[in-house]
């Protein structure tokens, strides 16, 4: 067998692999169901007080959903819907997408995952990018002139093993958006690191991943800077609504 054949033959092997292990990881995902209670409350929530259309919808995983109750006050004058669920996981953004985004008609809608992706289920890249993909299509699709924001995702103390790994995956989020003009990247890693590039150690509570009052009021400043150019526009037109 030639030299050539026995390259391909390692690179075919070698591609399978890959194919088997991300199907591996795909059908070990978490049931998106165990969310459905909270996404429930949403819904009572909106039966109670309707939100407006064009607004923007913010979801992800705890970094949002702890946040869920300050982000109006905190990106003030901009109109939004928090729709941050802890715990989750960029495949259960693509499950619930209909429900906590686009039943709202957003003219913006805010992603923040990757963080338990990349840190706690150890989900390969190309899945989470895959799951990504599909979300765009769908609001592409149904919203065509709706912008997205990708949140890269940010360092901490409880992760710091893994940051490289968190790194690789917000970089793809970058060449996304660089490549779609309704796609946006939010860097969330500087505002969050000392100048030796470590992660700042007094912006968390006691588990060293969620973000305290300093580190919200941070993590609500990179937000507010990141929306504001494009959408504090659109508020007067929304008001009249």
């Amino acid at each position: 067998m030639s030299t050539f054949s026995n390259t391909a033959r390692f690179i075919t092997l070698t591609l399978l692999a890959i194919l088997y292990t991300q199907l591996s990881f795909a059908q070990q995902l978490a049931d998106p169901e165990r969310f459905e209670e909270t996404i429930l409350g949403f819904e009572e929530e909106d039966r109670l007080n309707p939100p407006p259309e064009g607004a923007i919808v913010l979801t992800g995983s705890s970094s949002i959903a702890r946040w869920n109750n300050k982000a109006q006050a905190d990106l003030s004058p901009l109109t939004v819907i928090s729709r941050g669920f802890g715990g989750s996981i960029m495949n259960d953004v693509l499950h619930y997408l209909d429900r906590v985004a686009l039943t709202y008609k957003p003219r913006a809608i805010l992603i923040y995952e990757g963080d338990n992706d990349s840190g706690r289920d150890f989900i390969p890249t190309p899945i989470v990018i895959g799951q990504l993909e599909q979300i765009i299509s769908k609001v592409h699709q149904e919203l065509p002139e709706t912008r997205i924001y990708l949140m890269g995702v940010k360092p901490s103390v409880a992760r710091w093993d893994y940051w490289s790994s968190a790194q690789q995956l917000s970089a793809v989020y970058q060449q996304i958006a660089n490549a779609d003009p309704l796609v946006f990247y939010i860097d969330t890693a500087k505002p969050f690191l000392n100048v030796d590039g470590s992660v700042m150690s007094d912006i968390f509570i006691e588990d060293d991943l969620h973000l305290n009052d300093l580190g919200n009021a941070i993590w609500g400043s990179i937000i507010k800077a990141a929306l504001m150019p494009m959408e504090a526009r659109f508020e007067s037109t929304l008001a009249l609504d």
